[in-house]
């Protein structure tokens, strides 16, 4: 399977600096190549949340660089590479909070990983950054761990109520803040010609589903040049209805 990816980042209209971090990766391995991708959006009202975000990028990429290849030959076991997944994420959390500490500031980072390999993909999830499917429809592949998705989960309040209820960012959790992490993971199977969308959750509270899926299905944004003019266009969109968040999006497409 190859892949076309892109990453688009926007600081937004309101602040000063871009908390949000972006990464992807590329490898040839023995189980055909494999793709990493992952955002990471600091924490908005918490100090060096640029400092959380862009650590842990970092640590993602030394860990598709250094540990994956063993988690590889080890025969890809799910749980496996769970485990190591977790690990990593939870010793950088660890890290972020001594860091804290010691410099007498909170900080904290939301996390969404999307591992493509051996034509399937892994998920990681914690925060309210988002992965999605786009093919014949826009599927939302990752649940956000908010106080609002609870609320809604446990039928306390309606999808309207949600929309206008001025705790929708308040986190359950996030890396680096709280001693409790404790990780979502996802996996599926990939199909060659979908479209795979990662993004901070400032790239989706003022566009719709419809017209998220109208711009980054698998027929409009197939080619880089493609990709990058649709995530513009959406993210200028969002910036002209207002949004006041950092904006970041990484897109895949599987061919």
């Amino acid at each position: 399977m190859e892949f076309v990816a892109e990453a688009y980042t926007d600081v937004g209209i309101k602040k000063e600096t871009n908390q949000d971090s972006a990464l992807i990766q590329e490898a040839d391995t023995a189980a055909g190549k494999a793709i990493l991708a992952v955002i990471c959006d600091g924490m908005g009202g918490l100090s060096k949340g640029e400092v959380a975000s862009a650590s842990l990028v970092k640590e993602c990429e030394r860990w598709f660089q250094e540990v994956f290849p063993a988690v590889l030959d080890r025969g890809l076991e799910e749980q496996d590479l769970y485990k190591n997944l977790e690990e990593m994420v939870r010793n950088k959390s660890d890290q972020i909070m001594e860091y804290g500490r010691n410099e007498g500031v909170d900080l904290g980072t939301t996390i969404v990983l999307l591992l493509i390999v051996a034509n399937r993909y892994y998920l990681l999830n914690v925060g309210d950054s988002r992965a999605y499917r786009i093919y014949d429809s826009l599927q939302q592949l990752t649940k956000d761990q908010t106080y609002i998705q609870r609320e809604l989960d446990q039928g306390r309040m309606t999808p309207d109520q949600a929309l206008k209820d001025p705790r929708r960012n308040v986190l359950l959790q996030c890396v680096g803040s709280g001693n409790y992490l404790k990780p979502d993971f996802y996996s599926g199977e990939v199909i060659p010609g979908e479209n795979y969308m990662l993004c901070s959750d400032g790239f989706r509270h003022f566009v719709s589903e419809e017209e998220l899926y109208q711009y980054l299905n698998p027929k409009a944004a197939d080619t880089s040049p493609r990709m990058q003019e649709c995530m513009k266009y959406l993210t200028e969109l969002n910036k002209y209805r207002k949004e006041q968040d950092n904006i970041t999006v990484v897109l895949i497409h599987t061919q």
